[in-house]
């Protein structure tokens, strides 16, 4: 029976092992928690309605390195009031060599916000539990599904631009390196 080998969708075997990630810091660059209808929101019945939305930044910084901002914020409504507002920017500062534009724009919109989300997730929970509120856990995010989700519609979005008949011809997607 034939091994099979796994490979990373976005390196060739030749690239992977010239490649290189890494970590170089990663830190709490803005943090805001917000409780604009206290002290009446503790005197509401119900349960919350929380919501959570992303948003990314990626900023070339130089000598492969790059800043990205991963930034979390969370709004929990009692009764169409807010209860509570929590914003996070996560930052990081990856090293990244070797890689062709496209895995590195994967790189950037994957791996660095894999590695920023635990820490953001933890701060907002924190914050949350000390603003008076149940603490909040929440759920893990796929962003390798989220970043193929985007650039299917960019691959569809150009296709619709550059075919506006729909008469079928493919296009290329861009990697934009800044989000």
């Amino acid at each position: 029976m034939a091994e099979e080998q796994n490979q990373d969708p976005v390196m060739t075997p030749d690239e992977s092992a010239a490649a290189q990630f890494q970590i170089q810091k990663i830190y709490t660059k803005d943090v805001s928690f917000e409780l604009p209808n206290a002290p009446q929101v503790f005197q509401e019945q119900g349960q919350a309605d929380v919501k959570m939305s992303l948003a990314q930044r990626v900023e070339d910084l130089g000598d492969n390195l790059h800043e990205v901002v991963l930034t979390v914020t969370v709004t929990a409504t009692v009764e169409e009031k807010t209860a509570y507002l929590v914003e996070v920017a996560q930052a990081g500062i990856f090293l990244l060599t070797g890689f062709h534009e496209q895995a590195a724009h994967a790189v950037m919109n994957t791996m660095c916000p894999n590695s920023l989300f635990p820490y953001a997730r933890q701060l907002i929970s924190s914050l949350v539990g000390e603003g008076g509120f149940p603490p909040l856990l929440l759920q893990p995010v796929n962003f390798e599904q989220l970043y193929a989700q985007r650039m299917q519609q960019m691959m569809e979005e150009q296709n619709k631009d550059a075919d506006p008949q729909g008469n079928g011809e493919a296009g290329t997607a861009e990697f934009p390196t800044n989000e």
